[in-house]
C-alpha cells in the first residue's frame, strides 16, 4: 500500500511577536512561518514543509492561540506528541511554541475553516513604564475612563462597513465586517478590551482601540466613535495603537480538531 502524497497537520502557536517581521515570510527579516516551516523541515529530512495560517499577524503582535496548519509528506512517520516536541526542539532559541498538534483532512484548512477569530488588546494605565512587560502592553499614562470606553465600544458591534477602522493598505475585498464582541474592563492598572469576530480587516482591532483611547482619555465622545463608523473614512477615526499590547488570543472552529 503506498503511502500518501501529504498528510497535513493543524498546531496551534503561541508567540513573542517581538522579534518578528510578523507571520508571514518576507524578504528581509525573520518571520513566525519562517521559524515554523525551517523546523518542519527538520522532521521531514529537509523536504520543504509549507503552511497556512489563521491570522497573518502584524510585526511586535503576540499570540496565545493561534493556529496554523502543516502540510508533511505522506512517507513521514508522525504523531501528536512528536510533531509537538520535536517542532519546539527545533524552534528554540525562538519565542515560538506549539502547544497543541493533531492530524486533520487535507479539506481542513487553519484559515478557510474558521469560524471566528479573538484578539486581546492590554493597555498599562499608570504613569510609570512597565518592567516585565515591556513590549506587551501599550503604556497610557493619563487614567482612563473605561465605562466611557465600554460605551463606545457597544456603538461597534453589528455588521458594519469598517472603513473608517481599516489599514489603507488592507488587501480585502469588502470592508463589510460582523464584530461580534467589543468588550472593555479595568483589571488593576490594566484596561483589557477583548474582541471577537469571524474575521477583521488589516489592523482594525488597533485602530478600534486607538479610537477607544480617546473616549477614555476624554478627548471624544463615545457618541463620535458611531460617527467616524459612519463616516467610512478612516481619517474620521483615531490613531493606530501600537501592536505591543495586542494578542491574537484564539481561533474558533467547527468541529474543533483540538
Amino acid at each position: 500500500m503506498t503511502a500518501p502524497s501529504l498528510q497535513r497537520w493543524a498546531v496551534r502557536i503561541e508567540y513573542d511577536g517581538r522579534p518578528f517581521v510578523g507571520w508571514q515570510r518576507q524578504i528581509t527579516g525573520l518571520s513566525v512561518q519562517q521559524v515554523l516551516e525551517e523546523a518542519a523541515s527538520r522532521l521531514a529530512s529537509g523536504r520543504v514543509v509549507p503552511s497556512i495560517t489563521a491570522g497573518r499577524t502584524d510585526a511586535g503582535v503576540h499570540a496565545t492561540g493561534q493556529a496554523a496548519h502543516l502540510d508533511f509528506p505522506g512517507d513521514v512517520r508522525l504523531n501528536d506528541s512528536t510533531v509537538r516536541d520535536a517542532l519546539n526542539f527545533h524552534m528554540k532559541p525562538y519565542p515560538v511554541a506549539v502547544l497543541r498538534a493533531c492530524p486533520v483532512d487535507t479539506e481542513w484548512s487553519a484559515r478557510f475553516s474558521a469560524i471566528r477569530r479573538s484578539y486581546r488588546y492590554r493597555i498599562l494605565n499608570r504613569r510609570s513604564r512597565p518592567t516585565l512587560d515591556d513590549g506587551r502592553v501599550w503604556l497610557v499614562k493619563r487614567t482612563l475612563d473605561e465605562a466611557a470606553m465600554a460605551r463606545a465600544a457597544r456603538l461597534l458591534l453589528g455588521r458594519h462597513d469598517f472603513t473608517s477602522f481599516r489599514a489603507s493598505a488592507c488587501q480585502a475585498r469588502s470592508p463589510l465586517r460582523t464584530l461580534d464582541r467589543l468588550g472593555v474592563v479595568r483589571q488593576g492598572e490594566e484596561i483589557v478590551i477583548e474582541a471577537e469576530a469571524r474575521s477583521f480587516l488589516h489592523h482594525q482591532v488597533r485602530n478600534m482601540v486607538g479610537t477607544l483611547k480617546l473616549v477614555g482619555e476624554g478627548l471624544w465622545a463615545p457618541d463620535r466613535v458611531a460617527a467616524a463608523l459612519a463616516a467610512c473614512d478612516r481619517r474620521a477615526a483615531g490613531p493606530t495603537a501600537p501592536p505591543d499590547g495586542l494578542y491574537l488570543t484564539g481561533v474558533g472552529y467547527d468541529p474543533d480538531p483540538f
